[in-house]
């Protein structure tokens, strides 16, 4: 197996990658007080080192934009520090490493925001949806519709995140577009109902992604950003009645500002890659720099599209739980270890750190 393409280098911007593996983004809320990486997430994240790049769990940008218990920031001078210990270990063991930067929106609950307020949001309009709090999962709260005076304190979370995370030493970050949270709120339909700057046409929604998109590349280098987008998926209540024209369009304006990667879902995220029509080739050709394709990998369907150049890299997610070495068992066809589903969101070192690897 050892002569496919998905074990090459590849050239990411300034950051030369070891193989075409990238761990996508894994929720796990085992931050500490503060949203600070739990210490375990130093040897979490260095015993997964050898993928071609290591994508962050998404980091929230402020208090704002958090919208689960336990989940990691990138506002703070803790978090910064705590931050720096996992991109030294990761370093140290030959890994590249990128930090995902995170509002959620109205993806929150009144107990994770500051006074008990209500999240935020394009609109007024409650998600059908869950959030992690108290160590179980409770309908997310109503939110309020962000005004306009607001948004630029959004766009200058997102840079700040950016100039720390680069302060903290990573390779570079991804701007989370994707899932149902706030810059995806904004870009579709189904959860924005504004009338103003914001609102209405395809340009007007695509605004706040492209705005803080440009910050954050100014900020870190666009050979140093990436961006998250889920075209289709329906996580977290979101939906838009167009989104081929909506991403096409997207698509070109990252083109033009020159971001190393988009970083594609295909279909729902975590479930079936066919849940909706989307020509995803269309985003492929559109774009000038690294496609990377996500959902549903395995090493066969990996391989098919490495080769046939359909994507530059590809992201695995929950094998990369529960395979600390999913490259090498990739490249050798060796078994995957099953995940433990009860260890994902929360804990300790159980299911965490404790996963085999091959001898």
């Amino acid at each position: 197996m050892s002569d496919a393409k998905l074990f090459d280098t590849y050239q990411l911007g300034p950051t030369k990658l070891s193989n075409r593996a990238v761990m996508a983004p894994l929720t796990r809320n085992r931050a500490l007080d503060g949203m600070v990486p739990n210490p375990l997430a130093i040897e979490y994240y260095g015993q997964r080192a050898s993928a071609g790049l290591l994508i962050t769990e998404a980091s929230q940008v402020s208090q704002q934009g958090q919208g689960y218990q336990d989940t990691p920031g990138i506002y703070s001078k803790d978090q910064v520090t705590g931050w720096r210990k996992v991109t030294d270990r990761v370093h140290e063991r030959g890994g590249k490493i990128f930090l995902q930067l995170w509002h959620v929106g109205r993806i929150s609950h009144t107990d994770l925001q500051s006074g008990g307020q209500a999240p935020v949001g394009p609109s007024a309009l409650q998600a059908k949806g869950k959030t992690f709090v108290g160590g179980k999962f409770v309908d997310v709260s109503a939110p309020r519709a962000l005004e306009l005076s607001e948004i630029p304190g959004i766009i200058d979370a997102f840079k700040t995140g950016a100039a720390n995370a680069i302060a903290a030493g990573f390779d570079g970050v991804e701007v989370h577009g994707a899932n149902g949270y706030l810059l995806d709120q904004f870009a579709k339909d189904g959860a924005n109902k504004r009338t103003d700057a914001y609102g209405g046409s395809i340009q007007n929604r695509a605004k706040l992604m492209l705005e803080v998109t440009k910050a954050v590349a100014g900020e870190a280098g666009p050979d140093r950003t990436g961006i998250r987008l889920s075209p289709v998926t329906p996580a977290n209540d979101i939906s838009d009645s167009n989104p081929q024209p909506l991403f096409d369009y997207i698509t070109d304006q990252l083109s033009a500002l020159k971001l190393v990667y988009i970083h594609v879902i295909e279909g729902a995220t975590g479930g079936p890659r066919d849940i909706a029509p989307f020509d995803y080739t269309s985003l492929r050709n559109r774009f000038k720099g690294a496609y990377i394709a996500n959902n549903g990998y395995d090493y066969a369907l990996a391989k098919k599209v490495i080769d046939e150049n359909k994507a530059d890299l590809i992201a695995f997610g929950k094998p990369f739980i529960s395979n600390p070495d999913l490259v090498e068992r990739l490249k050798t066809g060796a078994p995957l270890n099953e995940a433990d589903r009860n260890t994902f969101y929360g804990g300790g070192a159980k299911g965490y750190t404790d996963y085999p690897v091959l001898a």
